[in-house]
């Protein structure tokens, strides 16, 4: 039975005081979970440390990145490598979001060698891919996901996707208050399993966790969650205010 998740993603936010508060408020009120549910929280690099130290003997809270860099050491200013993070008790990194794609021009091979680095030094990937408002719109949405996540992960044999959750993310629904309805969430997750099954076949497919991004909030989680193939959500704004993220958690179970 495939894992249910909501993980939130701080992105550039909250000086280390304003961090500590808030993961401390996210875990004195969190709903109960079960097994087969856990929560990710995906801080800027300077909190990963406390954020992994507030959460080490919480069973279904873990502490994830938001980027790491290709190679595992070196000359690189600025960058921070899959073993630093790894090394600060995060267990997830998010690879892909589509700010790092758009700002920062990571390409799907690029995506690709990160993966690598990410999992040879342990740690689960939350992989992104999403369509622009353009793609939508021209209704090629499929093709080009599908392009992501086959440059992207497909070179992974089917053991290591165990340790791959994808993040669908409608890039015109991020930040903009627009939010794909469930059924354009649940065709294009329906979409992405039936990749996986062609290539690794069904049981890889319907075990991979597969996440939606896009303006999910506590009024309109449920109903994403209520998909059969929408296995959580990966929560920009509302996860920057505990009673929000609460409320989508709550709506996970």
């Amino acid at each position: 039975m495939r894992k249910k998740i909501v993980a939130g993603n701080w992105k550039m936010n909250l000086d280390l005081e304003a961090g500590k508060t808030l993961v401390n408020d996210i875990l004195a009120g969190m709903p109960s979970l079960d097994e087969n549910r856990q929560v990710v929280i995906c801080p800027p690099f300077i909190h990963l440390q406390q954020v992994a130290q507030a959460t080490a003997n919480t069973k279904h809270v873990h502490t994830g990145a938001q980027n790491c860099y290709t190679e595992t050491s070196g000359a690189y200013t600025g960058e921070v490598s899959a073993s630093m993070v790894k090394s600060t008790g995060a267990a997830y990194v998010i690879l892909g979001h589509s700010e790092r794609r758009e700002y920062f021009n990571e390409t799907n091979e690029m995506l690709a060698k990160k993966t690598d680095t990410a999992l040879a030094a342990g740690l689960k990937v939350i992989f992104c891919c999403g369509e622009p408002l353009a793609i939508r719109d021209a209704e090629t949405q499929n093709s080009y996901v599908e392009q992501q996540i086959k440059e992207g992960i497909f070179h992974l044999e089917a053991q290591q996707l165990e340790n791959i959750v994808i993040a669908y993310e409608p890039i015109w629904a991020i930040g903009t208050g627009r939010t794909a309805s469930s059924e354009q969430a649940q065709d294009m997750h329906a979409h992405i399993r039936s990749v996986l099954a062609a290539k690794y076949g069904g049981q890889v497919a319907d075990n991979m966790t597969i996440l939606y991004g896009g303006s999910c909030k506590p009024s309109n989680a449920a109903e994403l969650f209520a998909c059969p193939d929408v296995d959580g959500g990966l929560i920009g704004g509302a996860s920057l205010q505990a009673a929000d993220f609460h409320g989508i958690i709550a709506a996970m179970n």
